[in-house]
């Protein structure tokens, strides 16, 4: 094996982080089958966009709510536990929403319900699979972790969604039934994962103690910029929710032609993440991502005002694409900053940002289209993204003049 082929690669070496990778992929997957198959299903239900937007946001809240205890466990506790036990509550949650379809559900209140418990699962979830990542690799293998860990995730939202349509057009309950069984065994690969041990500072549970990861990301700017921009921007810029509108009403495609456009920006991303893997951002950091974003900008436009399928569709892999610059620099930052210590804290807080950039964007765009139509809310999302980008060009000249991933400025 070359040197640089090894570099690559070099996060596969370890055991621990094939088994944690694999089980990431799996639980990724089923996370697009189950939101493809409750999207087509709710807007087939009520026929209200705004609907869409609700799915996100109770998705969303129990994240926002819980942040200063979902960061604190995983940095107290067992993360290959907590890891194994969020993505067995995932199976029950699948198995209930087979057993809500199975019974001929008409109203959308029991899958609201449902989601909730998804969200307050995923709520520990986060935090700990991200802090457990480091434990697993040596500190020369960590970029390499973080690219393919973020690829494992890319490569599930491409696979994931068309599996999601296809399975749904064969039967909701099919579709359901494939998401229990993949969370099953991510569940078991979870469990058999054995970090190596690692010695942890005894904190007494206090109000500073919980508020850490606040205060890490509040002095160290150049995170703050990273993780707020992303935020802004995919807020301001997200579509997800409004693909069922695309699929049923506009584009006209089906089951099948969701799971399609939910596929075109994990195809971009995974391509990109490709990239990233043979020649890494090494220099000019700040400025790549300032660029990607507003690009990511330009094209949700250009899908908000497209009318044909394969415009749709290169706009959305354009998208996933110029975003994966952004996820890239933003996960390998908080990665090699941050302590080990405060891990868990500081990844609760930058997965509310990311849960409130993506679900809380999806009820953005929910709202925004029963207001005023999906077209128009797309269009002026992919807009603002790009002012976005302008004004944090301004605000963090820390971030714009960022030029290494390694805390080197």
């Amino acid at each position: 094996m070359s040197e640089l082929t090894a570099s690559r690669a070099g996060a596969f070496r370890h055991v621990g982080f094939v088994r944690y990778w694999v089980a990431r992929f799996l639980g990724s997957f089923s996370a697009q089958i189950v939101g493809v198959s409750v999207g087509w299903q709710v807007y087939d239900i009520t026929r209200n966009p705004f609907d869409l937007g609700i799915v996100g946001l109770v998705q969303f809240l129990p994240a926002l709510l819980l942040v200063l205890v979902t960061g604190a466990v995983a940095d107290r506790f067992d993360r290959v536990l907590i890891m194994t036990g969020c993505v067995v509550g995932e199976a029950l949650c699948a198995l209930a929403l087979l057993f809500f379809t199975l019974l001929g559900g008409y109203s959308v209140a029991p899958i609201f319900a449902i989601l909730v418990a998804l969200g307050t699962l995923r709520a520990f979830f986060g935090p700990a699979q991200q802090s457990l990542m480091p434990n697993l690799v040596p500190e020369e293998d960590l970029a390499s972790a973080v690219a393919w860990g973020t690829s494992s995730w890319q490569i599930a939202t491409v696979l994931g969604p068309v599996a999601g349509g296809l399975f749904y057009g064969l039967s909701p309950e099919f579709a359901y039934g494939a998401a229990l069984v993949l969370l099953a065994i991510a569940a078991g690969l979870s469990a058999s994962i054995k970090p190596p041990p690692i010695r942890k500072k005894k904190e007494k549970p206090s109000f500073e103690t919980l508020v850490a990861g606040f205060r890490y990301i509040w002095h160290e700017k150049i995170v703050l910029g990273a993780i707020s921009f992303d935020l802004f921007a995919v807020l301001l810029g997200g579509a997800t929710a409004l693909l069922p509108v695309y699929a049923r009403d506009i584009l006209t495609v089906g089951p099948w032609g969701l799971g399609l456009l939910r596929s075109a920006p994990g195809v971009g991303a995974i391509v990109v993440a490709a990239l990233l893997l043979r020649h890494p951002v090494k220099d000019h950091a700040g400025v790549i991502m300032f660029v990607c974003v507003a690009l990511f900008g330009f094209f949700t436009a250009v899908f908000g005002a497209s009318a044909t399928v394969w415009l749709s569709v290169l706009a959305l892999a354009l998208m996933g694409g110029f975003d994966m610059v952004s996820v890239y620099v933003r996960e390998t930052l908080i990665q090699l900053w941050t302590p080990d210590a405060v891990r868990g804290r500081v990844n609760a807080v930058n997965q509310v940002f990311v849960g409130a950039s993506n679900e809380l964007g999806e009820f953005r765009a929910g709202i925004s289209a029963g207001l005023f139509g999906a077209v128009p809310a797309v269009i002026i999302g992919g807009v603002a993204t790009m002012a976005v980008a302008g004004l944090w060009w301004l605000w963090f000249p820390q971030l714009r003049r960022a030029r290494h991933l390694d805390g080197r400025v």
